[in-house]
Order: C-alpha cells, then structure tokens, then sequence
C-alpha cells in the first residue's frame, strides 16, 4: 500500500500537493526496494471520506501521485479512491495505465461510517468496456469498517460479487485498517467462488502470519504491518517491509 496523506480539499491537508507526492514516491521507493513486486495507491488521508463520488480536485491530485509514483517505480499498481468511487478510480486506472482497481463495495449494501454504501457494478462495467476495458476490478467481500445488512453471509457476499458483480478478484479483510482477517470466512468465501478468481487478503497480513494467509489466499495487500510502529498513518519501515518480502520469500510465494 501507498497512502496518501491528505489531499486538497480535504480537512487534513497541509497546503503541499508537492509534499504529499514526495513522500508517496519515497513509500513506494522503499517497498519496490524492498522486493514488493506491485504497489496499490489509495486517498488514505481524506477523512471523513465521501460515501461515494469524490470532488474533482481529489481526481486530479490523486491522478498526480499516481503518475509521479509510477514513473519512479516502474512495478505493476492498483488504484483505490475511498470510500467507493469506482468510476473516479477506473477514470485515474486508464488515464495511468493501472492494471487494477479495488471496490470495496461492488454489490449489495454495506452499512459503513458514510452511511449505507450501495454497490455500483451495473454502471461501473458498462464503463469500464468503454474507457478500460483490460482493468481488472478488485472487490471487497464484507468490506472492513462496515457491518452488512441482516442476513447477509459471506457465502452469498462472495458469490454475487463474482457471479454477478463480475470481479476479477475478491478482497477479504479483518473488521478495520491493518486487523486479520477471520480465516474461516475466508475459507468460506474461497468456497463460494470459482477457482480461477483470485482471493486476496486485504488487511492484517504480517510477516509472522503470512505463510497462514497465503494457504488460502492467492495474494495479499499489506500496509499497516510495513510502516513504523505499524501505525498506518506513518512512512514505511524499509525494515519491516525488507522483513515481509523476505518471509514471503522462504515460504516460496515471490
């Protein structure tokens, strides 16, 4: 993960977009030296976030910070506009060459810090046949900070997002920023979906529970577990993120 510090317009910022770039590229510098072999960049800095579309100047300064990190560290990314802009997200993936979004809802209702989020997979892959069509779409499945409608499983969640949401990979998380997933819900929504969909961990991965993780998951998204302190909010240790790459190594999955 590449967080970015707040951007203009939101509350946090701190009058520099030229700083906020500067310290994306040195994060994403450090994981790519690390061995990270692909990075994802997201708004991380703007709360209170949007439940849905964002304000056009978010767009551009996060379309900034995505070209300025990929001319610097040439590795395959992702694109993540928070809370769920999915249309902003695939505008930035084709106007930077990204090769995946991540939604974190897709499908369905997620009831969330914004307000209940609803999916908007109809108009996002219309889209996306148009302006992107080789961007894969990353789902979240039971997204982390929000509680899904009475009844809903993660049996159900996964297989609609796939079957008719149309994901090309699924993202299970823990119930907040850099928590572990349930690895039983995982299991389940390995279950739910075809084998050829990717299931990705999308929070709490550590260099200690990694080799766990990865015998159910085909991938993982790691952010927290690679800044100082562990603390999201901080840069990225080259050290903990030198120590992830190297677990992932003994256990054959780079």
């Amino acid at each position: 993960m590449v967080h970015l510090q707040a951007l203009p317009g939101s509350p946090g910022f701190e009058g520099s977009l030229d700083r906020i770039v500067e310290t994306a590229i040195s994060d994403a510098l450090a994981l790519t030296g690390a061995g990270f072999p692909a990075l994802l960049v997201e708004n991380f800095g703007d709360v209170p976030f949007f439940a849905d579309r964002v304000p056009p100047v978010t767009i551009a300064a996060v379309t900034t910070a995505v070209n300025a990190i990929s001319a610097t560290a040439p590795v395959p990314f992702g694109v993540n506009v928070l809370r769920n802009d999915g249309l902003a997200a695939l505008g930035i993936a084709a106007a930077t060459d990204a090769g995946f979004i991540r939604i974190n809802v897709l499908t369905g209702v997620m009831y969330t810090d914004q307000g209940p989020i609803v999916g908007q997979a109809a108009n996002l892959l219309r889209e996306r046949g148009v302006v992107a069509p080789n961007v894969e779409i990353w789902a979240d499945v039971m997204v982390k900070h929000a509680t899904p409608p009475t009844g809903l499983d993660a049996r159900q969640a996964a297989a609609d997002t796939v079957e008719r949401g149309l994901a090309d990979a699924v993202i299970v998380s823990g119930s907040g920023t850099g928590a572990e997933p349930d690895i039983h819900e995982a299991v389940t929504v390995r279950a739910a979906i075809p084998r050829e969909t990717r299931l990705v961990i999308g929070s709490g991965a550590s260099a200690k529970n990694l080799s766990g993780l990865m015998d159910v998951a085909d991938a993982v998204i790691v952010g927290s577990a690679l800044k100082i302190d562990g603390d999201p909010n901080n840069r990225v240790d080259p050290a903990r993120a030198e120590a992830f790459v190297k677990a992932a190594s003994n256990h054959g999955l780079l």
